[in-house]
């Protein structure tokens, strides 16, 4: 037990459990109060350019060579529709991208509608306005839960060290601020 916090596992009211006592939906909740970037992972497919966001990226899993993760749920189509690419776009978003990132996140219509994006020569998609693109490609996933966590071994990378990164927390859009 931690002083303030009681029982960090806490009573499950409905009986599920994630393996700790902590049910999904609980966890869910938990998890949203940490902070992170916003990731939009997209490339070319033969159906036109397809992409989804992620709040789970991760850099710098690797420096040489240098690798990226993610992870991806279970039961996305869009990640069904992406795995197969041959590269696959990783535009980190930026605090100025919040309607980007609605409009990705969507599960209905062009999620690519008037989003200004560029297609690489290797079919990585990647966002106009992003302070970090990179051309990646994938390299493996690993199940994990009710996601498949996934490996990606970055090919290039643009740095726009002018625009800052947008931050998601507890479901809504955040801005860094310089401290000092």
């Amino acid at each position: 037990m931690i002083a303030g916090f009681g029982t960090l596992t806490g009573a499950v009211p409905d009986g599920r459990s994630a393996g700790s006592g902590l049910a999904a939906d609980q966890a869910r909740e938990v998890f949203a109060s940490y902070p992170s970037g916003v990731a939009a992972l997209c490339a070319q497919t033969a159906q036109g350019p397809v992409g989804f966001v992620v709040t789970s990226f991760t850099a710098g899993v690797s420096y040489d060579p240098p690798m990226v993760a993610f992870s991806a749920q279970n039961s996305s189509r869009t990640w069904q529709a992406l795995r197969g690419a041959r590269r696959i776009g990783v535009s980190v978003l930026g605090d100025a991208q919040q309607k980007a990132c609605r409009q990705l996140a969507s599960r209905t219509g062009d999620r690519f509608a008037n989003l200004p994006h560029h297609v690489t020569g290797s079919g990585a998609v990647l966002l106009e306005d992003s302070p970090l693109r990179m051309d990646c490609q994938v390299l493996s996933e690993t199940p994990a839960g009710d996601h498949q966590v996934v490996l990606l071994q970055v090919h290039g990378a643009q740095v726009q060290e002018h625009l800052s990164p947008m931050v998601y927390r507890s479901r809504s859009f955040h801005h860094i601020i310089a401290a000092g």
